[in-house]
């Protein structure tokens, strides 16, 4: 049974959660129309706020276990939270009012935002930092699969035994997962990091009031950690572009290009699911060769394909062609994607190894309070006072923006000489 023990078993469990996770995250998206004819009666400001319900939760808990993250058993704090999230799916099965429902679905946060948050450090601690970005490629490659397979799965099973029974197989897997990340190892901080000796922690548990002291101790010290702070910044201009692309881009076509509803929804998902799948394993692979020349060569990937990809999302939203917005944005998504491997490989090596969680956690809260959690109802504002043509125009804005600050980040990190250490 060693292989249970090994790092690519670590990583297999751990990937397959985040598919399951998107699954259970876009399924909703899938039984919308179900959900609006059904004994609920819910009206689509009830079914918007569904999403917006789980996001709340999700970024005011993820800080919560970041800090947990740092000084408790990893594999159990996300066994916990994965056993929490797939009760919590199964109960929205049960829901006899909006409100119950909502709670169900508000509650899923609260699981998710602790195998984010804990799981890339502890993927930090299984592999060596030269494979990271490839690491946390395959680790995060499982996000357009798994949102694809919302859509499929929520759809089908909505087909023929309705939208109750949807939200219970979507529930599932996640107790079965839960109980593979007790398995799970869980070593000392630190350990595949060539420059620091790992952090075996054999002191006594300090009292509640010096956790919460260290928390904001550590929280202090990632702000003021320049090209941190710079990254998480630049993830956040990218997520406000991503995410107002993912939520609007079906009506764009609709409304603006005349595209079939139906066509304009499945379209867009395949150019997601396709580019989102190749683009986040080659960034992966790149990020780690590019790095065996440079230091700052994850962020410098990412931030020169964010900038590559801007004027390709600028030309997909202008052109009058059906063709050309199908090369365009399959270029500009490949792109785009192509930087999520190597943007997650550089916060965990711009951090200490005993801040990891922490520094992912802060993060997850940063870039959806400023990105996604803010793009969808700004460019639906703009389209009320404008058009929808023209709101989606500063998606491209967005992207500059990230790249640009990418780029000041790499040049902070060179001149602080937070290193990352690669072995």
């Amino acid at each position: 049974m060693s292989w249970v023990r090994s790092a690519g078993f670590g990583l297999a469990v751990l990937a397959f959660i985040n598919l399951f996770s998107y699954l259970d995250r876009y399924i909703v998206s899938a039984l919308i129309e179900s959900l609006k004819h059904s004994e609920l009666a819910l009206t689509d400001a009830n079914l918007g706020s569904l999403m917006s319900g789980f996001l709340v939760v999700y970024t005011l808990t993820a800080p919560v276990f970041g800090a947990l993250g740092d000084r408790r058993s990893r594999p159990r704090l996300i066994a916990l939270g994965v056993a929490c999230w797939s009760c919590a799916t199964a109960l929205s099965g049960f829901a006899g009012s909006y409100l119950t429902l909502l709670a169900a679905r508000a509650s899923v946060g609260v699981g998710e935002a602790a195998y984010v948050t804990i799981a890339p450090s502890l993927l930090s601690d299984y592999f060596p930092a030269r494979q990271r970005g490839r690491v946390m490629a395959i680790f995060f490659c499982a996000i357009p699969v798994g949102s694809a397979l919302g859509y499929v799965v929520g759809g089908l099973v909505d087909k023929h035994y309705g939208w109750r029974m949807a939200f219970f197989v979507a529930g599932v897997p996640g107790a079965l997962l839960a109980a593979l990340c007790l398995l799970l190892r869980d070593p000392p901080r630190g350990l595949q990091d060539s420059d620091a000796a790992p952090i075996v922690d054999t002191a006594p548990k300090p009292a509640r009031a010096s956790i919460r002291k260290d928390t904001w101790a550590a929280y202090g010290r990632l702000v003021h950690n320049k090209p941190y702070a710079l990254t998480i910044l630049g993830y956040a201009a990218y997520t406000f572009a991503v995410g107002g692309l993912a939520v609007w881009m079906p009506a764009f076509l609709e409304r603006v290009r005349g595209v079939p509803r139906s066509e304009a929804t499945v379209s867009f998902g395949a150019i997601v699911v396709i580019t989102g799948f190749i683009g986040t394993f080659v960034g992966g692979w790149l990020g780690d060769y590019c790095a065996k020349y440079s230091r700052q060569a994850y962020l410098w990937l990412s931030a020169s394909a964010t900038l590559i990809a801007a004027p390709l999302v600028w030309l997909a939203l202008t052109t009058e062609s059906h063709t050309l917005y199908v090369s365009y944005m399959v270029a500009a998504q490949l792109c785009l994607f192509l930087s999520t491997g190597p943007i997650n490989a550089a916060i965990i090596n711009l951090v200490a190894a005993t801040e990891r969680a922490t520094a992912i956690a802060l993060s997850v809260f940063a870039i959806h309070l400023l990105g996604d959690a803010f793009s969808p109802p700004l460019i639906g504002a703009l389209s009320d006072h404008f058009s929808l043509a023209q709101a989606v125009k500063i998606v491209p804005i967005a992207v500059v923006i990230g790249g640009c600050i990418w780029i000041w980040a790499a040049r902070a990190q060179a001149q602080s000489g937070v290193q990352a250490s690669l072995s």
